[in-house]
C-alpha cells in the first residue's frame, strides 16, 4: 500500500508545537481588539488577476512564486500568496467605505508561494496581519507601528528592531527612480540577473538586493528628495514615536516597489534569526484600493510571519504553558464503575477542568501510564472498592501522593488541587 508524505514546504503542527500557535493567535487577537480592530475572514482562494493587479506583473511573487490554476470553469485561480490584497478586494467588494471611516480590520490564517523551503520559509505558511481604512493621518501611521510594538512585546519578544522610511509619493518619487537610475546605470554590468532586470521594472528594489548590497551603500537617498507633503508626514509620525519612547532607526533602504504604496514603510527584524531576519513588515498604500476598483481612499497595515514569530520565541527560550493540558484523568475498572466515570467527568469538566476519560478497555496499571504519557496532573480512580464505599481514589501524578475522597467532595477538592498545582 503507497505511504503518503506531506508535500514539500508543508507541516503538520501538533503536540507540543501547538502551544506556540496557540499562543501566538491568541495574544494577537487579544492586542487587536484592545485597538478597536475586527476580525475578517477572506477565500484562500481568489483570481489571479487580483494578485496581478496588486502584488504587480513583474513582482517575484506573481512571477515566480504563485499557485496558479485553472478551475473546472476555465478561471485562473490562485491560492493567496499575501493577506492584503484580499482584504483590499472585500472592503471595495462589501462597500465597507459606508461602514463609517477609519475601518480597522485584521485577518490571520495560510498564505501560498512557491519557494525554496528554510527555517522561518515555508511553501504553506501563515500570516497575521492588520489593515486600517480611510485615514491618511501621520497619528494612524505612528499607531499602527506602536501596534506592532507592542504585539511583539505581548509575545515576549526583546531582541528585535523597528526599522522605518518614507519612500515619498507619486509627486517626489519619479524625480528620486531617476537619480537611483543615473546611479546604477554604470554600475548595472557588474550586478546580478535580478538587477539587471529590475534596473526597467522596479528600480527601487536594487537597494534592497541581498546579493549587490555593497552598491547601495553610496546611492541616493530618498529622504533627500522628499516633497513638502511627504517630509512633513514622515517628521510627525517620528515625532509621535519619540514622544512614546518607541525604539526605532530610520533606514532608507526599507522600501517598496510598487506604485500605489506611499509615504510611511516599516520592517521589523529579530536580530537572532540570520537570514530570515523580517518577522514584520508594513506600509502606507494609498492608491491599492482605487487600483482594484474602489474609491480613492488612503489605507495602512502591515503583515507578522507567524512561522518566524516561533522561531524568534524559541530563540530567546521564552516559555509557552500548553493549554491542552489535562488536568485530570478519569480511570476505572470494574462492572459499572464506566457509568460513575461518566457522570464524575461530566461533573468536572462543568466546573471548567480539563479531563481525559478513559475510554479503552485496559488495566487500571495501564490506564495509570496512559495518564503519564499524556501528563495528566491527576488521576481520579473508581474501581469496585471505590464504587461501594462511594469514594474516589485520587493520585497527584507530580508529588506521587494518593488519597481517598468521598465522591460528592470529588469536584471541589480536585478544582483547589489543580489551580495550586
Amino acid at each position: 500500500m503507497a505511504q503518503y508524505k506531506r508535500l514539500k514546504g508543508t507541516q503538520d503542527i501538533f503536540g507540543e508545537e501547538t502551544k506556540y500557535w496557540y499562543f501566538v493567535e491568541s495574544k494577537a487577537r487579544e492586542i487587536f481588539l484592545k485597538y478597536g480592530f475586527k476580525e475578517i475572514r477572506t477565500p484562500i482562494i481568489e483570481s489571479t488577476e487580483l494578485f496581478k493587479r496588486s502584488v504587480g506583473e513583474t513582482s517575484d511573487i506573481v512571477q515566480k512564486e504563485m499557485y496558479t490554476f485553472k478551475d473546472k470553469g476555465g478561471r485562473s485561480i490562485t491560492l493567496r500568496p499575501e493577506g492584503t490584497a484580499p482584504v483590499v478586494r472585500a472592503y471595495v467588494e462589501n462597500s465597507m467605505i459606508n461602514l463609517g471611516s477609519p475601518i480597522k480590520l485584521y485577518y490571520m490564517g495560510p498564505m501560498f508561494r512557491y519557494e525554496r523551503p528554510q527555517a522561518g520559509r515555508q511553501r504553506q505558511f501563515h500570516q497575521i496581519g492588520v489593515e486600517i481604512f480611510g485615514t491618511d493621518t501621520p497619528i494612524s501611521d505612528a499607531e499602527i507601528i506602536i501596534l506592532a510594538d507592542e504585539l511583539l512585546k505581548a509575545f515576549g519578544l526583546k531582541n528585535y528592531k523597528i526599522k522605518i522610511n518614507s519612500i515619498g509619493c507619486e509627486k517626489c518619487r519619479p524625480k528620486y527612480k531617476e537619480s537611483l537610475k543615473n546611479y546604477y546605470n554604470p554600475l548595472l554590468p557588474n550586478m546580478c540577473h535580478d538587477c539587471q532586470k529590475r534596473y526597467e521594472t522596479n528600480i527601487m528594489r536594487l537597494l534592497d538586493c541581498k546579493v549587490d548590497s555593497k552598491y547601495s551603500k553610496d546611492a541616493p537617498v530618498i529622504l533627500d528628495h522628499l516633497c513638502e507633503d511627504c517630509k512633513t508626514h514622515f517628521n510627525k509620525v517620528i515625532k509621535y514615536l519619540d514622544e512614546l519612547n518607541i525604539n526605532y532607526e530610520v533606514d532608507p533602504k526599507i522600501v517598496r516597489g510598487l506604485d500605489y504604496y506611499t509615504k510611511t514603510a516599516f520592517e521589523i527584524e529579530h536580530l537572532d534569526l540570520g537570514a530570515q531576519s523580517a518577522i514584520l513588515g508594513g506600509g502606507r498604500y494609498n492608491s491599492l484600493v482605487e487600483e482594484i476598483g474602489g474609491r480613492e481612499t488612503p489605507a495602512i497595515g502591515f503583515g507578522v510571519g507567524v512561522e518566524r514569530i516561533i522561531l524568534a520565541l524559541k530563540q530567546e527560550n521564552i516559555e509557552i504553558e500548553n493549554p491542552e493540558k489535562i488536568d485530570i484523568y478519569i480511570a476505572y475498572s470494574g462492572e459499572k464503575t464506566d457509568f460513575e466515570a461518566l457522570k464524575l467527568s461530566k461533573i468536572l469538566k462543568k466546573e471548567g477542568l480539563k479531563v481525559f476519560l478513559n475510554l479503552s478497555e485496559r488495566s487500571i496499571r495501564n490506564q495509570m501510564k496512559h495518564a503519564n504519557k499524556i501528563k495528566a496532573k491527576f488521576v481520579a480512580i473508581i474501581g469496585e472498592n471505590e464504587l461501594k464505599t462511594e469514594t474516589v481514589t485520587i493520585k497527584n501524578m507530580i508529588s506521587g501522593e494518593q488519597f481517598e475522597v468521598e465522591k460528592f467532595w470529588v469536584p471541589q477538592i480536585l478544582k483547589e488541587k489543580s489551580l495550586l498545582e
